[in-house]
Formats: structure tokens, C-alpha cells, sequence
């Protein structure tokens, strides 16, 4: 492809990337494919001679879309948000065009000053401790991680390298793998699975910190668990606070937990991936007080801010926590200039308190956590089963998607807001195909019941 046809195919994918996002509504949210169905529908080996770009854009009705699960359509009402607008498309194309890999300063100068000077601008907008921002000449900063899950490793991996030079100094005796041995790291019971995985990573012990009946980490349940560990010779050197958890958005109490942490010299890194971009609106930013305390702290653009994935915005007090953890410099790498020393949519927020009014007018159905930003966790009263059941038939139908969660031991509903373009009447739409097919569900739940006591 020369650059007169990429002009020309250039704005053709504008096109359909375009039409695609004002009909998005007119597609099933959710495909009608098994697993596997793709291999049939293309060659098994790469083609011997090429195919016209023609053809090649055909494919993408033909094979692709029959098996996409449209995150940006209104009735997408499953896990958390992922952002995406034109601007952003726009960005993403510019980025490709230039196709630099900014590993460091000189690998292309422009990347890393723009993402400093951004991330201290968006630390700026959820009004961040200063001691987070780089500034001209400060000690903290931000960087772009892929994930949430990538920031907690690593800062997990930062932590764990403090903690083992901080006691090596005071015991020189104790090898790296001693100390290692005796490491424990600590989260809610509510703590996303990459917390654990970042452990399993990072070769340490992790523990679950019960949460509470509002499913938030108090501060006393913690430092119960810290004095029996401390007593019996392990290593307390991180924990991750969750504000706004997968399964109910819940938000562990930083106030409390934050001086904990800084009294017992333990890495408090706080993942606010879903609910971090709600902290720009004033009325939301109280949710972050305690961050103070924290030496880490991450959320993601990508859920909420418009921004395409992967853009998870990552904040350290000490930058040289972490750059000291994973510094190696081949000469290749080593430079003259080497360091030395938006708009977001909180519709959504108003969208699912809509939602959850509309349940709570319906005494057959339950709220079961609090409802904070965009998430509503709700399920039918009754057993585990039926509202297994009630999930299953709402997504056969394949009207809307939604995804479950536990909360204790309750299989409970999530009512993600989503989409970009999501209004009240989508919210109304699926509230009343959720509520007939409970109607349906019910009907037949409680014949087959009368039929088996029958029985």
C-alpha cells in the first residue's frame, strides 16, 4: 500500500468507524457465535498471494463482527465502562503514524515530557496531594501503565525491593531469600484478582483483610491481622486499598487505613481503576481523602475519560522508588540528557441512580450495596439459583449484557452504566426487559415448585 492508497483506504475506515458508532444501537450487543467459530471462516495458513485491500475490509462484516461484543453499545450493561471517542481515535492514529518507542528521554523526547506534563495535569484535576505531581522539580510523578493490574505489580515489585534493603540494613545477616520468606502483603476480601496475582509474581505471601457489611477494609480489621503476622516473625510491606471494587464499587476507609500503613512502614498503593475519574467532579473528590497516606496510586482514563484503552494513569510520592527497583542501563540505553537527580460523562452516575429507583420500586427485586458512581448491584429475592436463572435468560435473549458477582454469599446482578452514548431511555428499556423476564421466570419457577410439592 503506497501513500496515495492509504489516503484514499484511510478514509474509508474513518468512514466505517464512523457508521459504526452511530448504529452501534442496531447491533446485538451481545454475538450468536460458539467457541471456534472464526477458524472455519478463514484460510489455515496464510495466503501465498496477497489480497486486495478490498477484500481484506469485506472480512471485517463477514468474520469479525458476527463475533464482537459491542462494549460501546447503550445496552452494554457489563463489568466497567472502557472509553473511546473520535479525538481519542484520532490520537491513536497520530501514535501509530509516528510509531516511536519511548523507553527513554532520547528514544524520543517529546513522549516522555508529554506524559509527565499530562499526568500532572490530570493529578492536578483530582486535586492529588503535590507531593504526587512532578512539577519542575519534584520528587513524585505519574507514568502511563497499560492496566491496573500492571500498576499494582508494580508497584508490589517497588515495595517489595524497599522493604528488603530497608531490613537487609538493619540485619545484614538476613539473605534476600530470608527476608522474601517472611514477606506478607495484604488486601480487602473485595480486592480485585490481579492483587493475588501480582503476589503470585512477585513471590510473596498475600492476605485477605475481611471487608465490612458495607464491604469496605476498616482500619482495626487490618491491624488485627498485622499484629498477629508481626507476631509470629512475618514481614507486613504492602498494602493495595481498593476505592470502588469489581463486584459493588465499594470503598475501602483510607482514613483510617492510610496512618496504619505509614506508622508500620508498609507501601499503601491505592487501585481507584473504575471509580478514580469520578474524583474531578467536586462532589466526588471526597471519596479520595486519605490518599495523603499513600505512596502509590493508580486509575484508569480508559474506563471513564474517553481516552481508547490501554491508558492507566499511575502516581508514586518517590519516583526513585520505583526507578530504583528496575533500574539497569545497557550502554545503548545511557544519554547525554539521562535524569539525573479532560471532559468525562458522569450521566452515568445519574443514569444508575435512575436504575436503581426503578428497582427499588419493584418489591420482588433487592439492592445490595450502596450505590456510589455508575454501578448497580442488585438480584431478585430468593435463592442463588433463581437469579442465576434470571442472568442466564437476560442474556440468551440477547437484548442487553450484564455480568454477575459474590457479594458474601449471594449471587448478585450488575448493572454496569457503560456506553458513551447511553440515555435514559436505554436505562428504562432494559429495567423493563429485566423486570418481564423475571415476570416469565418467576411463572415458571413457581409452577415447578407447586408441581414438586405435589409430588
Amino acid at each position: 500500500m503506497d501513500a496515495a492508497e492509504f489516503r484514499k483506504r484511510g478514509k474509508e475506515m474513518v468512514d466505517y468507524i464512523a457508521d459504526y458508532m452511530e448504529t452501534i444501537d442496531k447491533r446485538q450487543v451481545f454475538p450468536d457465535v460458539e467457541p471456534g467459530y472464526l477458524r472455519p471462516l478463514i484460510a489455515d495458513c496464510a495466503p501465498q498471494d496477497p489480497e486486495s485491500f478490498e477484500d481484506v475490509f469485506k472480512d471485517i462484516e463477514k468474520i469479525i463482527m458476527p463475533g464482537v461484543t459491542h462494549w460501546h453499545s447503550p445496552y452494554f450493561f457489563a463489568y466497567f465502562p472502557s472509553a473511546s471517542s473520535f479525538p481519542a481515535l484520532l490520537g491513536d492514529i497520530l501514535c501509530g503514524g509516528i510509531g516511536c518507542v519511548g523507553f527513554s528521554w532520547a528514544a524520543s523526547p517529546a513522549c516522555t515530557e508529554l506524559e509527565t506534563v499530562m499526568l500532572d495535569w490530570l493529578g492536578k484535576m483530582i486535586n492529588l496531594p503535590e507531593e504526587f505531581l512532578a512539577e519542575k522539580d519534584g520528587q513524585g510523578g505519574g507514568v502511563i501503565q497499560g492496566s491496573a493490574s500492571e500498576a499494582t505489580l508494580i508497584s508490589l515489585l517497588a515495595a517489595r525491593t524497599k522493604m528488603i534493603r530497608r531490613v537487609q540494613s538493619e540485619k545484614p545477616e538476613l539473605t534476600e531469600a530470608d527476608i522474601m520468606g517472611r514477606l506478607v502483603a495484604y488486601a480487602s476480601d473485595q480486592a480485585h484478582s490481579s492483587v493475588e496475582r501480582a503476589t503470585l509474581i512477585g513471590g510473596v505471601k498475600i492476605k485477605s483483610i475481611s471487608s465490612d457489611d458495607t464491604f469496605s477494609v476498616r482500619g482495626s480489621a487490618l491491624k488485627k491481622v498485622l499484629d498477629e503476622d508481626k507476631a509470629s516473625g512475618l514481614i507486613p510491606f504492602f498494602f493495595c486499598a481498593t476505592l470502588g471494587t469489581t463486584p459493588c464499587c465499594s470503598f475501602d476507609k483510607l482514613l483510617e487505613l492510610g496512618p496504619i500503613c505509614n506508622k508500620e512502614n508498609i507501601w499503601m498503593h491505592i487501585d481507584a481503576a473504575y471509580a478514580g475519574s469520578a474524583f474531578i467532579c467536586p462532589e466526588f473528590r471526597h471519596l479520595l481523602n486519605g490518599v495523603e497516606f499513600a505512596d502509590s496510586f493508580n486509575f484508569n482514563p480508559h474506563k471513564w475519560l474517553l481516552v481508547n484503552f490501554d491508558c492507566s494513569a499511575m502516581w508514586v510520592k518517590n519516583r526513585s522508588d520505583l526507578t530504583g527497583a528496575f533500574k539497569l542501563e545497557p550502554l545503548y540505553l545511557q544519554h547525554h540528557h539521562q535524569e539525573s537527580g479532560l471532559v468525562t460523562d458522569y450521566r452515568h452516575v445519574r443514569l444508575s441512580h435512575q436504575f436503581e429507583h426503578l428497582v427499588r420500586q419493584d418489591e420482588r427485586f433487592e439492592i445490595c450495596a450502596e450505590v456510589i458512581l455508575g454501578l448497580v448491584c442488585f438480584r431478585l429475592k430468593g435463592s442463588n439459583e433463581l437469579n442465576e436463572a434470571l442472568l442466564k435468560s437476560i442474556n440468551e435473549a440477547k437484548k442487553i449484557h450484564l455480568v454477575p458477582c459474590h457479594l458474601r454469599e449471594k449471587f448478585v446482578l450488575r448493572f454496569a452504566v457503560c456506553s458513551r452514548t447511553v440515555e435514559s431511555t436505554h436505562i428504562k428499556f432494559a429495567w423493563q426487559h429485566i423486570s418481564q423476564l423475571a415476570t416469565d421466570l418467576l411463572k415458571t419457577w413457581e409452577k415447578n415448585h407447586h408441581q414438586q410439592k405435589q409430588q
